[in-house]
């Protein structure tokens, strides 16, 4: 739906009408033993240590890097100074933080991205609950600013092994809407063969087509559970493990449109930590047109056999296990196998 330029006053936008609380509940110092600001650039360094502290203890299977924290402020529509909170001990060093993000081109569905996370050694404290409650009503208020006539979402991903982090979102009033599983493929297993697609030639990624490539996922995801249109700036945004040497681009080769494509990360942090190296494939999408023709595992195979080429050992991936299209079922035929899962906790507006 598009934006609306005016609120009737009888019947104001979905998004207004979540009640959205007027003052925001502060984290107390007294009770957290913390004291609260916002977040801002020059916490980047401090705020990527404590984030690496808190995925080391919760044994994530990954880790931010301090590049990935940096780009989280990145974006001419995010408002750290209104949408984030970091709690600091008496000797100023981090010890929680939270954020809250709403990418700017959603349309059917507002969505808020909750995250953040607290120092193993100050959790037990209450610290989790009250950083959680101001996330989740500064979301409320988020949603109202949007003035879109769309319901909301205010939404976390957690890793399926956090017990406490499900348990403390279900307290807060947010439940379990989606699964998720991470799958990776073992490189030196034979690739499976190319099968030809008649009219359709894969190139290799190219800054010329990258916004061609935009739009196209646009449209092939615009049917997909969740899935909101990107904007330019988004879809430019948190590229820092952008990997073009591993991306590639379907184009019709009697009209040289779009019609599918594959991008992939490179996330050499995470190497150490998984025992082994790989290359990530972050999307993979094939316009309604030209469905039916094999280009989904054509693109995928070309994705593996970039990575073999460049010695990685692995390909990995993550699907929704809902997806309708057939996403998990595919990955499993190339012989991707289910590694962990995450699970997507949300708030209904």
């Amino acid at each position: 739906m598009p934006e609306t330029t005016e609120t009737p006053a009888a019947v104001p936008p979905l998004a207004v009408r979540a009640a959205a609380p007027p003052t925001l509940p502060e984290p107390d110092p007294a009770a957290t033993g913390l004291t609260w600001r916002a977040l801002t650039r020059d916490d980047v360094p401090v705020l990527a240590a404590l984030v690496a502290r808190i995925e080391a203890a919760d044994a994530q299977p990954f880790r931010t890097s301090e590049t990935e924290v940096g780009e989280g402020f990145d974006g001419a529509w995010k408002d750290p100074a209104r949408d984030s909170r970091v709690g600091l001990d008496p000797d100023g060093v981090p010890r929680a933080w939270i954020t809250i993000d709403a990418p700017p081109g959603d349309v059917r569905v507002i969505r808020v991205w909750v995250s953040g996370g607290v120092d193993p050694a100050w959790r037990g404290r209450g610290v989790g609950r009250a950083i959680l409650a101001w996330a989740t009503a500064r979301a409320r208020q988020k949603l109202a600013e949007s003035g879109k006539d769309a319901p909301g979402r205010i939404a976390a991903f957690l890793e399926d092994h956090r017990a406490d982090a499900l348990a403390l979102h279900a307290a807060a009033g947010y439940a379990p809407i989606r699964y998720f599983t991470d799958m990776r493929r073992d490189l030196s297993l034979p690739l499976p063969e190319p099968r030809p697609t008649d009219g359709v030639r894969i190139v290799p990624w190219s800054a010329e087509l990258d916004d061609a490539v935009r739009l196209a996922h646009n449209e092939a995801f615009a049917d997909h559970w969740g899935s909101e249109p990107r904007t330019a700036e988004h879809w430019q945004q948190g590229r820092a493990m952008f990997a073009p040497q591993w991306s590639h681009v379907a184009l019709d080769e009697a009209t040289g449109e779009v019609a599918g494509y594959t991008i992939s990360g490179r996330y050499e942090h995470d190497w150490e930590i998984a025992g082994f190296t790989s290359g990530y494939t972050e999307l993979l999408g094939v316009r309604r047109g030209w469905r039916g023709r094999g280009l989904a595992p054509a693109l995928l195979t070309a994705a593996m056999a970039s990575f073999r080429a460049d010695g990685m050992q692995y390909a990995e991936l993550d699907v929704d296990t809902e997806n309708p299209s057939g996403a998990h079922g595919l990955y499993a035929s190339l012989g991707y196998e289910v590694t962990h899962g995450a699970i997507m906790y949300t708030i209904e507006v």
